[in-house]
């Protein structure tokens, strides 16, 4: 007998919606499982945020259907007010209010007797036990965060959304807040749903990721599945640094003028080769048919490589440690990364 599977805690289905006759959100469905974190993952304009929003109630889908905790509250005629979703919504510029101290955000949608208790509690959680009396604006940018947190998780929403939580913040703020918030939502088994033009925050904070682009969710997995299986050349590219390289596929490898490529699935013809830049070791040349390096990018701990062959097809490559190249230095690059995804080229059909 099959194993059940539990019934997602968010659906989404075949989701629609247009503004003033241009398509936003074409045909998009998701789901997410309790106590998940999907990091909803697309560049600028892309409609990410709508769907977000759509999810919360503030817009409204012209097609499709939203279940939460197996209740449908869009679709069919049906339309749940923002309030009644039980959702908690952390905005991209937090939306405190200024005129009320942190005590008074945070307690804004919880029951007037519940609150002392719940405030406490939940800024407890955040780190921020002594701020109750602050107002927003004396604050610093984390500990505002923090606050835009908490107010959406003391009324215990059932699903959480996060539209670009950490992009007011600077890079090492940044980082140190998403791992707080991460392990915040693991210790309270929170579903959520966060959205974000990040590709190193998606990957490192979603339990899985859905990459949308134009309006459409292209993929959907683990964040090792959309990184080492991507699903097209877009979604390669645009979730990490990559070389489309070309070569000849004959079943399980590429043979490429840098040598043979293992590939994840067997491809036939001419293709192009999903090829990371730390999948590639380069060492000096010492022959005629060497690459020829372009670009060196020191970055402390690394350093990337850009080369190119005799015809200027380029090569990206990842180079550790002390290794140094300069302009117009002769490489032999070398494959020695995992299996790698190909796509069949036209020309190969």
């Amino acid at each position: 007998m099959a194993p059940i599977t539990p019934e997602p805690l968010l659906s989404v289905q075949n989701l629609s919606k247009s503004f003033g006759g241009a398509s936003v959100i074409e045909d998009c469905s998701l789901e997410v499982a309790k106590g998940e974190m999907l990091a909803l993952l697309g560049p600028s304009g892309c409609g990410k945020t709508t769907l977000l929003r759509i999810i919360a109630g503030l817009e409204q889908a012209d097609h499709g259907e939203i279940h939460i905790a197996g209740s449908l509250v869009d679709g069919n005629g049906t339309s749940v007010r923002p309030e009644d979703r039980n959702v908690g919504m952390v905005f991209q510029d937090w939306a405190l209010f200024p005129h009320l101290d942190v005590a008074g955000n945070v307690g804004y949608g919880v029951p007037r007797r519940q609150r002392p208790v719940e405030v406490a509690k939940t800024l407890e959680l955040v780190n921020l036990p002594e701020m109750q009396d602050r107002i927003p604006d004396t604050l610093s940018g984390g500990q505002q965060q923090r606050v835009a947190l908490a107010r959406a998780l003391a009324p215990k929403p059932t699903v959480l959304l996060l539209d670009e939580p950490f992009s007011n913040l600077d890079s090492a703020l940044r980082r140190d807040i998403r791992t707080e918030v991460r392990q915040l939502l693991r210790d309270t088994a929170m579903t959520a749903v966060f959205v974000t033009h990040d590709r190193e925050e998606a990957l490192v904070l979603g339990d899985r990721v859905a990459v949308m682009d134009a309006g459409r969710i292209m993929q959907t997995g683990s964040p090792a599945e959309i990184y080492q299986n991507p699903a097209t050349p877009w979604v390669a590219a645009f979730v990490g640094a990559v070389s489309m390289y070309p070569g000849v596929a004959t079943g399980e490898v590429a043979e490429t003028d840098f040598g043979p490529v293992p590939l994840l699935k067997p491809a036939h013809g001419s293709v192009e080769v999903v090829v990371r830049p730390e999948a590639v070791t380069l060492r000096a040349g010492d022959g005629d048919d060497e690459h020829t390096v372009e670009h060196f990018e020191y970055r402390g701990p690394d350093a990337m490589v850009t080369v190119a062959n005799a015809v200027g097809v380029r090569l990206r490559a990842l180079a550790r440690g002390l290794t140094s190249f300069a302009p117009g230095d002769r490489v032999s690059p070398a494959y020695t990364g995992p299996p790698a995804v190909a796509f069949e080229t036209p020309e190969s059909n």
